[in-house]
């Protein structure tokens, strides 16, 4: 029988923090057998580059009262209980309102999250400094029934080669699923709403050279089959889950950072909580360094508006968003037409 709470000795800038897990043998994915002791176990071993990666970040947390198959829920506000030495950001959410989130500073309050049921490590594209103005351009290609993660995988190296037209030099990891994320570094000059605009400018660029097998439609009716590029993921307050955090998969996953040359070829399945420690002691981060020269997303800003004086303008936001300006209908294309 699992004993009651494990202790898991955690070193960080302030010195080494014992930790209490509870129920350290429950096990969080059947498929694997992983418990949730293994996945604090994880968090310490890959400490340094999950912090050079999402720390200094507002970081919401997707949370699981039980196994990978409970009902989860996003937890944005600090819990309850939260350690006074984790940090928090006052930041804006698209409604106006103003509330902290926590930021992860050493890997102890990752631990303490994932002791909190915390499975899936949101950060923000921006820091908690200026949580306003991103300094990450986020890609996230989503295959359609149809498609698969080596149709992304085509679409990724397509994508690289535009965003270095305009002088961005992007990374890659596995979403832990069936995608990607293709990430840029960038200045943070601009608000979300212009991040966002330098998105879909490139998604719709994309689906341009590629239109078999890119779309950038809201509406799943009209995606058919192919890889979508999520803009919304752009908007404030939407967020993917960050390097080298956890994903609720069967088989427990992690969203990997790949070298490009590693993207053919590569499976998503093979990077988990049990084997991304061991490739990181071999072949260390692939992303280390990499935004270290931010871009400008101006080029993109001027297609943007090059499509918006052909006539594509604004596209929709996510329901639970106010009415923006210039948004056209919220409603799916069959529906307004039937109306």
């Amino acid at each position: 029988m699992a004993s009651e709470a494990a202790k898991l000795e955690v070193p960080g800038p302030h010195g080494v923090r014992e930790m209490r897990v509870s129920s350290p043998g429950r096990v969080i994915w059947p498929e694997s057998g992983t418990t949730k002791l293994q996945l604090a176990e994880y968090l310490v071993a890959v400490a340094e580059p999950f912090l050079r990666h999402d720390g200094g970040r507002p970081i919401s947390l997707q949370r699981y009262p039980g196994d990978i198959s409970s009902d989860w829920f996003f937890s944005k506000n600090p819990p309850k209980g939260a350690p006074d030495w984790i940090r928090t950001a006052t930041v804006a959410y698209p409604s106006g309102r103003r509330h902290p989130q926590l930021v992860v500073d050493e890997i102890a309050a990752a631990v303490w999250m994932a002791q909190m049921n915390t499975l899936v490590f949101h950060p923000w594209p921006a820091t908690a400094e200026d949580s306003d103005h991103p300094d990450q351009l986020r890609l996230d290609l989503d295959p359609q029934p149809g498609r698969g993660y080596a149709d992304a995988v085509e679409v990724a190296l397509v994508l690289r080669g535009l965003l270095q037209e305009v002088g961005l030099e992007p990374v890659v990891k596995t979403s832990g699923n069936r995608g990607l994320h293709v990430v840029a570094a960038i200045r943070p000059e601009h608000d979300y709403i212009e991040v966002r605009h330098a998105v879909i400018a490139v998604a719709r660029e994309l689906e341009r050279r590629l239109p078999d097998d890119v779309t950038t439609s809201w509406w799943k009716e009209e995606r058919g089959e192919r890889i979508f590029i999520d803009y919304n993921q752009a908007a404030r307050d939407r967020t993917t889950a960050g390097a080298y955090s956890p994903r609720a998969t069967p088989g427990a996953t992690v969203s990997t950072p790949l070298a490009w040359d590693e993207l053919p070829g590569s499976d998503p399945a093979e990077h988990t909580i049990a084997t991304v420690p061991a490739r990181l002691a071999s072949l260390g981060d692939p992303w280390e360094g990499w935004d270290a020269a931010p871009g400008s997303i101006r080029p993109l800003l001027e297609w943007w508006e090059r499509d918006a004086a052909a006539g594509l303008g604004e596209l929709v936001y996510p329901p639970d968003y106010p009415k923006m300006p210039g948004e056209p209908p919220r409603v799916a294309p069959s529906r307004a037409k039937k109306d």
